[in-house]
């Protein structure tokens, strides 16, 4: 069994038989282990074995009863609707990934219709997910599991992993989730309910440690069925009720077995930041890329460089949106290059801009 590593926020399952799971970082390695939060975690407490078990019982007994219902999860899905899931949930809330993972199977239910399509199709269908980089990777790996392996999703983690746009998270969480393998995922909602509920700390460290690899390695039940289930159940605790900000402790399956709870609920010792957006080259980005989803034509390049001065009226609704973030030129320029340069966009022979494909 070897431990599967990522940040992000999962997406769990409920068969018993398999699971899917969620959010990874493409092929980035996890972040490096701290030296000195990894000395702190190994001389926390250990968990007694009884309190293992214990609280195998009643988070999987929770998850039981109260897992969210998902398409990706159920009983009939396939490898291909567990794979598109875990691309689509990283960084991404469910609720806003829903529609499109339904558009998605709508037109490719399988690896093969999604390879047939352009990347154009996939940047344009991945709509307002964010981070459509994700869209051509997976685009790349559908063209690769064709290619490679009949159309047909790999069950073998090393093969997952040699996918194009496939980390160590993704392949793991594909093996275990569509296919019931046996490894030991970890993501951020496992990490912060493993701080609170064993280590007694109100965040788990900034960086991914060794500590918390063979703490989440140790807590693993012993039998694979078992251990598959326990690791989709503390995604979803994580994910529902140990929250970051609001933990609903009162809900909480392990309340009594918390360490963070007995405790007296500690702050925090860092306090988490989140990623800013208005007036950045990711909004700017996500407002071209609008433009280029809705436009039915080549765009002009003016009209992205200099929204608030073009009479072209391409994609009305977009070029709205560009215009009000207000966007220097300089900015919308570097953006646009960027765009290009990442194979979002492309330029016709006359210098129109265009989605991929």
């Amino acid at each position: 069994m070897r431990p599967r590593l990522l940040k992000g926020e999962p997406n769990p399952g409920t068969d018993p038989a398999h699971y899917s799971g969620h959010v990874m970082n493409f092929s980035n390695p996890p972040a490096a282990p701290s030296e000195q939060a990894d000395a702190a975690a190994d001389h926390a407490p250990w968990p007694d074995p009884d309190t293992v078990r214990t609280m195998h019982r009643h988070i999987i007994d929770w998850f039981t009863w109260n897992a969210r219902d998902l398409p990706w999860r159920a009983p009939d899905r396939t490898p291909w609707q567990v794979m598109v899931s875990e691309f689509m949930l990283q960084q991404t809330p469910v609720v806003r990934v829903l529609p499109q993972w339904k558009r998605w199977m709508q037109l490719w239910p399988e690896p093969s219709d999604l390879a047939s399509a352009t990347t154009g199709d996939a940047v344009r269908e991945w709509g307002r997910l964010g981070y459509p980089r994700r869209a051509l990777r997976l685009h790349a790996a559908a063209v690769a599991i064709v290619e490679r392996h009949g159309g047909e999703v790999p069950s073998d983690y090393d093969e997952l992993l040699a996918l194009p746009g496939v980390g160590s998270y993704t392949a793991a969480a594909v093996s275990v989730f569509a296919f019931g393998d046996r490894q030991t995922v970890i993501d951020t909602n496992i990490r912060r309910v493993q701080a609170r509920a064993i280590s007694g700390k109100a965040l788990p460290s900034k960086g991914l440690t060794a500590a918390e690899t063979r703490l989440a390695e140790s807590l693993m039940p012993d039998d694979d069925a078992t251990a598959v289930r326990w690791n989709i159940a503390v995604m979803e605790l994580g994910a529902l009720v140990c929250t970051a900000k609001s933990p609903r402790c009162d809900i909480c399956p392990v309340l009594d077995q918390c360490a963070w709870v007995a405790a007296g609920r500690p702050e925090p010792e860092y306090v988490p930041r989140g990623q800013a957006w208005k007036g950045t080259d990711r909004q700017a980005r996500g407002a071209m890329m609008a433009v280029l989803r809705e436009a039915t034509e080549p765009v002009p390049p003016e009209a992205l460089l200099s929204p608030e001065r073009t009479a072209w009226k391409g994609a009305p609704h977009a070029m709205e949106q560009l215009r009000a973030i207000g966007a220097p030129g300089d900015q919308l320029e570097r953006c646009l290059e960027g765009l290009v340069r990442d194979a979002l966009a492309s330029r016709d022979p006359e210098g129109r801009v265009t989605l991929p494909g």
